[in-house]
């Protein structure tokens, strides 16, 4: 167990710590599945493209679809190097793929943006008759957060060619996709004009609310809230939530307040969810003593607090500098067997840097893994910083670690460390990098292979550009459809 504050202290909410959790031994076959997704991701990351087949075939380790799947999960950063593994599996005697595999592997390339890729597995899964409107949701999203909007709505629009009937769950599918990448107004024309053809439910409403929510448009997401209402729709619980939300995200707290005590409690009782965008705002806002007060109300309702609750209320005291709070807070966590998230980690870690305790902020991530598994935002955080410290060998520590623990970076956590290489004029160890980033399938962005070019430039080195740039251009070219 790690302990963040050395000293007796009460719990936030007053209660008597509980017992300590126990650890359940895992099945065998659970096991043996992690032994062996360890061994090929080990190898996967070791071998280089034009052997990894030879590797994973000299391995003599068996595939199932649990296995599979949870190296494609492994890998999602990694599309074409995901992608290679997803061929080679599917060669393997007395295997097939599973539709979470083939839905695993359409989300890594399209993260990659390797949509011909994308849709020659959605061909696949046709011929296979395995495609579902979960299929279409997953490229719908995709699309969407890679603002290509006309290639989500087509890709709705093409269901039926693909014997797939739309229905409600898609257009919401759609709705979802388009207000998540801030298209709302795009979002709303389709709903305006398809409400006719599919009875909208409270999700299809709490969509587009909440898509006014971040446009942000308080007046058009009171519109749709009148509306759900004047259409019969009733206001779910999912729906209070993110009324509540956008209320404080308006600078409203007090009114949103108002919502959660008007709330029919026989109906809908508010959630833990609702409490925590209160603290949050409140934390915001530093009213520290109000997110404490709502906190310590939530406990007298019986509404048990939940990491992302815990995370609002670590935030509230981050952001008033009351960092010993913080770590009561965590302990008070361990002790309600309520354990940390990776949210949990980039919260402080993000306070202390920000307050510039960056020694303080390297134990506390060296404490933090030990009970919490770090996201790509943990370790590009740390890495950033690092380079900003102009420290490279302990951002290089922190990078090895990750590769220690099999995390394929991301885009962003290479170009910090690439970025960091440039400003100590390190161009060579740069190259490299980024050419293990193109291996991975990873496009670098513009700005980051701009800046190195114009340092090889300088150097006189237009044949490491001229290999970088085939490079690149070897990963599959973008089409704009199927």
């Amino acid at each position: 167990m790690i302990r963040f504050y050395n000293r007796q202290t009460k719990s936030i909410s007053g209660c008597i710590l509980l017992g300590r959790r126990h650890n359940s031994s895992e099945p065998r076959r659970e096991s043996e599945i992690l032994d062996t997704t360890k061994r090929i991701s080990k190898i996967m990351v070791s071998s280089p493209a034009v052997v990894l087949n030879t590797a994973l075939d000299q391995c003599g380790m068996r595939v199932s679809p649990e296995i599979v799947e949870d190296v494609l999960k492994r890998f999602e950063n990694a599309g074409i190097l995901a992608y290679r593994f997803f061929k080679w599996a599917e060669k393997q005697r007395n295997y097939e793929h599973s539709i979470r595999a083939y839905h695993t592997m359409i989300e890594s390339l399209a993260k990659t943006r390797q949509y011909q890729i994308m849709w020659d597995l959605v061909n696949a899964m046709r011929n296979k008759r395995m495609l579902n409107v979960e299929t279409f949701c997953i490229m719908m999203r995709k699309y969407a957060r890679a603002q290509k909007v006309e290639e989500a709505v087509y890709t709705f629009n093409v269901m039926e060619k693909y014997d797939v009937q739309p229905n409600l769950a898609a257009l919401n599918g759609l709705l979802s996709a388009l207000c998540k990448s801030k298209n709302v107004r795009n979002a709303q024309e389709i709903f305006d004009s398809m409400k006719d053809r599919f009875i909208p439910d409270s999700k299809t409403y709490s969509i587009l609310l909440e898509g006014w929510g971040k446009d942000p448009n308080l007046p058009k997401a009171r519109e749709i809230f009148r509306e759900m209402i004047d259409v019969g729709c009733n206001p779910d619980i999912v729906t209070y939530g993110i009324m509540v939300d956008i209320l404080c995200k308006a600078g409203r707290v007090d009114e949103a307040l108002g919502i959660v005590k008007g709330m029919d409690y026989r109906v809908c009782q508010p959630t833990s969810f609702i409490y925590s965008v209160l603290v949050h705002t409140y934390g915001v806002e530093n009213r520290i003593e109000d997110a404490v007060d709502t906190f310590m109300e939530m406990v007298r309702n019986g509404i048990h607090a939940d990491a992302a609750l815990y995370n609002a209320l670590i935030g509230a005291f981050c952001k008033a500098n009351k960092f010993k709070n913080v770590y009561r807070v965590l302990d008070e966590m361990d002790s309600k067997s309520v354990k940390p998230n990776s949210r949990t980690c980039n919260i402080v870690l993000n306070g202390l840097i920000g307050r510039g305790k960056t020694d303080e902020a390297f134990k506390v991530f060296r404490r933090m893994i030990k009970v919490c598994e770090p996201d790509a935002d943990t370790y590009t955080m740390m890495i950033k910083m690092f380079c900003e410290r102009g420290e490279l060998e302990m951002a290089f520590k922190v990078w090895k670690y990750m590769k220690l623990k099999q995390f394929i970076p991301s885009m962003h956590t290479f170009s910090v460390l690439i970025n960091g290489l440039c400003d100590k004029g390190n161009v060579t160890e740069a190259c490299v990098l980024l050419e293990e980033m193109l291996e991975k399938g990873i496009q670098p962005s513009n700005v980051t292979f701009e800046r190195l070019r114009r340092l090889l430039l300088k150097e006189g080195r237009e044949d490491v550009i001229k290999f970088l740039q085939e490079k690149m251009n070897l990963l599959v070219k973008e089409p704009l459809f199927d």
